[in-house]
C-alpha cells in the first residue's frame, strides 16, 4: 500500500489528469503537498477538439501555479464581436478584449509544469475507502495508494460522486452542439479577413453558432497557422433527434455521447446542409471545410455538496457542469482549485485545520458552481422548446437578442451565488 504510514509533507490523491486535476495538484504542490495524479487513460492527453475562453481570473491562476501565464502564449487575442447576418453581413459589433486558446494547448500549458514522476497514466479508480483521517484509493489493477486528502477531478461522469452521491447525475437539457476545428489556411481569403479574428456568431432562429481562433497544429499561435473553432447549438428532442444521432455506424444507440469517428456520414452530410441553408455564408464555409465535427451533448448537473466524506471532495466537472454558453468550465475548476489551496493553506496551524478547510471549502465552491449553472440556464433558455413559465419565456426573449448574445456570452458578469 504506497503512502501508509510515511512521515512527511501531507499527501494528496487527485483522481483525474485533465485541467481539474493539474489544476489541483499544481495549486497543492506548490504548498508543500506530496501530490500524485492518477489518470485513467494510459497516454497523454491531448488533441481534443475544444476551444476555451479564458478569463482575468484564469490567468491569475496560471500564475500562482508556475504556468506560463503570458496571454500572448496562453492564446489568441481577439479585439470585440460580431454578428453575422443570413447574408454575410456585419449586423452587430461589440469591443470586447479577450484572449482565446484551446484545450490541447493550455493542457500542455499546465502538463509541462508538473513533474512527470507525479503523473501517473492508466490508473483507473474503483472506489474510495476513508480510514479515519486518511482516506485510500483503490484501483482496478489491484492497487490501493493511501493519502491524507483525495480530490474528484474525474469529470461529468466522476466515479467518486456516484459512489457518496449516487442519486446526483446530469441531465440532458434539449440541444447539442456540433463543434469542429478548420486550419485557417483552408479557409478562403474572405473568411479569413471576416471572421478569424473576431469572437463572431451566426444567429439562426432558435439556434447559435459562434466561432473564433485558437492554435493550429503544433499549438502555433501565429495568423496563418492557427485554427477556427466553432460552436453551433441545435435543438435536439432526445427520444427522437438525438437518439439518431447518436446511433452510429455500426447501428450501436450511445447514451450522451458519440466517438466523432463513429458518426454516420448522413447525420454528417445533414448537418453540412442545414449550414447552408441556414448560417452566414462565412460559418457555411467553416462547417463546410471541418474535416472532423463531433457532438457535444449539453447536459447540466448540480452537485449538493463537494465535500462528500472527511477526506474526500470533488471539484470542476466532477461537481458542476454548466453549458457552455458562460464559458466558465476551466476558470471554475482553477477557482476550485486555487480556493482549497488558499483554505488548506490559511487553516494549516490549527488542531481542526483540514475539517475546517474543508467545510470553508464547500461553504464558497458550492453556491458559485451552482450560480455558473444557474446563469449558463438563463443564457441558453432561448434554446430549449419546452420553456413553461411567463419568466422563463421573459428571459429567453432577452436573451436570444444579437446585442444580448454579444454581451454575455463567456463572460463572467450575471453570475450571483
Amino acid at each position: 500500500m504506497a503512502g501508509s504510514g510515511n512521515p512527511g509533507p501531507r499527501r494528496a490523491l487527485i483522481i483525474g489528469g485533465s485541467m481539474a486535476g493539474l489544476f489541483a495538484g499544481l495549486s497543492l504542490l506548490r504548498d508543500g503537498w506530496d501530490v500524485h495524479v492518477f489518470e485513467r487513460i494510459g497516454s497523454e492527453l491531448s488533441g481534443r477538439g475544444a476551444g476555451i475562453v479564458t478569463h482575468a481570473e484564469l490567468l491569475d491562476i496560471l500564475k500562482t501555479c508556475g504556468a506560463d501565464s503570458e496571454a500572448a502564449r496562453v492564446g489568441v487575442f481577439v479585439p470585440g464581436r460580431r454578428v453575422f447576418a443570413r447574408d454575410g453581413a456585419v449586423a452587430g459589433e461589440l469591443r470586447l478584449e479577450q484572449v482565446v486558446t484551446s484545450w490541447g494547448h493550455l493542457y500542455a500549458l499546465l502538463r509541462s509544469a508538473l513533474p512527470s514522476e507525479r503523473y501517473h497514466h492508466g490508473r483507473t479508480l474503483t472506489r474510495v475507502e476513508e480510514a479515519g483521517a486518511r482516506v485510500r484509493a483503490h484501483f482496478d489493477d489491484g492497487s490501493v495508494e493511501e493519502g491524507d486528502l483525495l480530490i474528484g477531478a474525474d469529470g461529468i461522469a466522476s466515479t467518486i460522486r456516484q459512489q457518496f452521491m449516487p442519486d446526483v447525475q446530469a441531465s440532458y437539457v434539449g440541444y447539442i452542439a456540433w463543434r469542429g476545428l478548420v486550419p485557417e489556411g483552408l479557409l478562403s481569403e474572405n473568411a479569413q479577413a471576416e471572421l478569424a479574428d473576431y469572437f463572431a456568431f451566426s444567429l439562426p432562429p432558435g439556434e447559435q453558432m459562434l466561432g473564433y481562433p485558437v492554435a493550429g497544429e503544433n499549438e502555433a499561435l501565429e495568423r496563418g497557422r492557427r485554427r477556427f473553432n466553432f460552436v453551433w447549438y441545435r435543438p435536439a428532442p432526445a427520444g427522437t433527434v438525438l437518439a439518431d444521432m447518436l446511433t452510429d455506424t455500426d447501428g450501436v444507440r450511445h447514451a450522451l455521447s458519440i466517438p466523432p469517428n463513429k458518426i454516420r456520414p448522413d447525420v454528417i452530410a445533414e448537418m453540412r446542409r442545414a449550414a447552408r441553408e441556414t448560417l452566414s455564408p462565412q460559418f457555411a464555409e467553416v462547417v463546410e471545410r471541418t474535416a472532423h465535427p463531433f457532438i457535444q451533448v449539453i447536459q447540466d448537473l448540480v452537485s449538493p455538496r463537494m465535500v462528500l466524506g472527511r477526506r474526500t471532495l470533488i471539484l470542476g466537472d466532477a461537481a458542476f457542469v454548466a453549458r457552455p454558453h458562460v464559458g466558465m468550465g476551466v476558470t471554475k475548476a482553477a477557482g476550485d482549485a486555487d480556493a482549497l489551496a488558499r483554505l488548506l493553506r490559511e487553516q494549516a496551524q490549527t488542531d481542526t485545520g483540514m475539517d475546517a478547510a474543508l467545510a470553508a471549502f464547500e461553504a464558497e465552491r458550492q453556491p458559485y458552481g451552482a450560480a455558473v449553472v444557474r446563469r449558463a440556464r438563463q443564457l441558453g433558455s432561448y434554446l430549449q422548446a419546452d420553456l413553461v413559465s411567463e419568466e422563463d419565456k421573459a428571459a429567453a426573449a432577452h436573451h436570444c437578442q444579437p446585442d444580448a448574445i454579444m454581451a454575455e456570452t463567456a463572460v463572467n458578469t450575471g453570475i450571483a451565488a
